[in-house]
C-alpha cells in the first residue's frame, strides 16, 4: 500500500486537491493507496504530554505510516519551508521504524515559481537522515492556484502527465526495493 501524506492541516488547501489527483493516479495503476490528511490529526496531539505518551487517537496515523510500502509526501511551501505540522507529525512517529529503509517520494507545490523546491529539499535531508530510500524523481508545481481549478483538476495535461510518470516510477522503485 502506498500512503499519500497531505502535508498541511490548512482547510480547503491546494495540497489536498493535488493529493486527490495523486490518489486517482495510483488507483489507475491498480496500486492500493491510502491518504493520510494532516487536517484530520486529533487536537490532543498538541499537548506537551504527547512526548511521553501518544494519544490513542494518534495510533491510526502511526500505524498507517508503518504499514505503508512507500510514502508519497505532498507538501506546500510555507515561508520558504514545509509546514510546521508536517515536521511535528514526523517527530511524533516512532523512531526508527517509521522511515528506516522506507521508500519516499516527494511532490511540492507553491504559489511561487519554484513549486516548493526548498521545502522538498529540506524534507529530503530529514528523510535521508532517517535512512529512508528517497526516490529521485520529484515533481514541483509552481503557481499552484493557477494550475489547479476549483474542482481540483489540473488546468493542463502536462502536470498530470508528470505526476503519472512519477507515480509509475515510484511504484517500480518500491517493488524493486521490496524484492531485495
Amino acid at each position: 500500500m502506498i500512503l499519500i501524506i497531505s502535508g498541511t492541516n490548512r482547510p480547503g488547501s491546494n495540497t489536498r486537491k493535488v493529493v486527490a489527483q495523486l490518489e486517482a493516479i495510483y488507483s489507475a495503476l491498480s496500486v492500493p493507496v491510502q491518504v493520510l490528511d494532516l487536517a484530520q490529526l486529533p487536537p490532543s496531539i498538541i499537548l506537551p504530554s504527547v512526548y511521553a505518551q501518544k494519544p490513542i487517537e494518534f495510533q491510526s496515523f502511526s500505524d498507517a505510516v508503518r504499514a505503508a510500502e512507500g510514502l508519497v509526501v505532498v507538501t506546500p511551501e510555507y515561508n520558504g519551508s514545509f509546514p510546521g505540522i508536517l515536521k511535528y507529525f514526523m517527530d511524533l512517529l516512532p523512531f526508527p521504524e517509521s522511515f528506516e529503509h522506507r521508500p519516499v517520494c516527494f511532490v511540492g507545490l507553491a504559489a511561487g515559481m519554484w513549486g516548493a523546491l526548498r521545502a522538498v529539499e529540506q524534507l529530503q535531508a530529514i528523510f535521508g537522515y532517517r535512512n529512508a530510500h528517497i526516490f529521485p524523481e520529484r515533481v514541483f508545481i509552481p503557481g499552484v492556484a493557477k494550475m489547479v481549478d476549483a474542482a481540483g483538476r489540473f488546468a493542463n495535461t502536462d502536470m498530470e502527465q508528470r505526476l503519472e510518470k512519477q507515480a509509475a516510477g515510484f511504484v517500480d522503485f518500491v517493488k524493486k526495493l521490496k524484492a531485495k
